[in-house]
């Protein structure tokens, strides 16, 4: 078994470093898993790359295999797919999703990995956490038949929602988003475009996803009286104004927040994680989710590549990383 790996650290906000790290010898109940691939959740990493996690949000923050604290050194991150090595004989050799930070090889107990169909690609399999917000999102405030549904802000999120609002029985949903790029992966998940400027209102329901105070207006102006708007943005310490002082009251719209940390009190009685996560990995199936993922780096890259990822300059949805080859434990 091989006893070392490489790990992507964040040393100071907005500086990354890959680091060498210690494998622990796996118990009984563990697995060794070496690395196919990892996502890089545009919204939340850079979020914590740019040190920007308020003080008061730190310990809710931190993801299930984090090492370090916010602002920094940090190892951060929650999309891996990787196959077992080392494990149980039904898990031996399976491609499997855990909730990891960007690293060649991780030993973890059994039961923090769950196992990717044979027929989704580890490539897609890296949105898993997400189509899990997706889930997560639509138990909180699910549409029903025929509503007009607006979805603000064609990120990562954003597009999975609405990749499985499609896919409910007669409603029509519009992908809200200012750059006008996104376009064709609107037209790839089967849902319909729109600028802000343009898009109709009247809507039943808007979720919203684009992390601005601008988005956030947009999506309460989108709405039908009595209408709510499901907020999934993390705005860390960046201040959200909105004005309340036109129709928010008089038409009784609503804001409700929404956050994948705990199941969703709809199905929290009949569902745990593991179950939610297992279904967001079969609707991972569906081939459209694959106009999400639109880039690769090799895993040496990431110091170089995750400062572009947050400020923009590398546009992306979903950006895998690669490990082939990568440190002793690529054997």
């Amino acid at each position: 078994m091989p006893d070392g790996a490489q790990a992507f650290w964040l040393r100071a906000p907005g500086h990354g470093e890959i680091r060498p790290v210690a494998l622990p010898e796996p118990g009984p109940g563990d697995v060794v898993v070496r690395t196919l691939r990892s996502g890089v959740s545009r919204g939340t990493e850079a979020l914590v790359f740019r040190g920007g996690v308020p003080a008061g949000q730190r310990a809710a923050m931190r993801a299930p295999f984090q090492e370090g604290d916010f602002p920094g050194p940090v190892k951060y991150g929650y999309l891996s797919v990787g196959s077992v090595r080392h494990g149980p004989p039904e898990l031996l050799d399976r491609t499997v999703f855990c909730l990891y930070p960007h690293q060649t090889a991780y030993v973890v107990p059994a039961g923090a990995v769950t196992v990717v169909p044979d027929d989704v690609p580890p490539a897609r399999a890296v949105l898993a956490g997400t189509v899990e917000t997706a889930v997560n999102a639509l138990w909180d405030a699910p549409p029903l038949v025929g509503d007009r549904v607006a979805v603000v802000g064609a990120g990562m999120v954003g597009c999975c929602v609405a990749r499985l609002l499609a896919r409910f029985p007669a409603v029509q949903v519009t992908l809200v988003e200012v750059d006008a790029a996104r376009a064709p992966v609107a037209a790839a998940l089967g849902v319909g475009f729109a600028a802000p400027q343009d898009t109709a209102g009247g809507c039943d329901l808007v979720v919203h996803t684009s992390a601005t105070s601008a988005g956030l207006q947009t999506a309460l102006d989108l709405l039908a009286p009595e209408g709510t708007v499901l907020d999934l943005s993390w705005y860390g310490d960046a201040e959200v104004r909105l004005s309340l002082g036109g129709a928010f009251h008089a038409r009784r719209l609503g804001i409700r927040a929404s956050q994948v940390g705990t199941v969703s009190p709809a199905r929290s009685a009949r569902r745990g994680t593991g179950a939610r996560l297992a279904l967001a990995l079969d609707l991972l199936r569906d081939p459209a989710f694959d106009a999400l993922v639109t880039g690769a780096s090799h895993f040496d890259e990431l110091p170089a590549v995750m400062p572009r990822l947050a400020d923009g300059s590398l546009p992306a949805l979903c950006h895998t990383i690669t490990y082939d080859g990568t440190g002793p434990c690529s054997a």
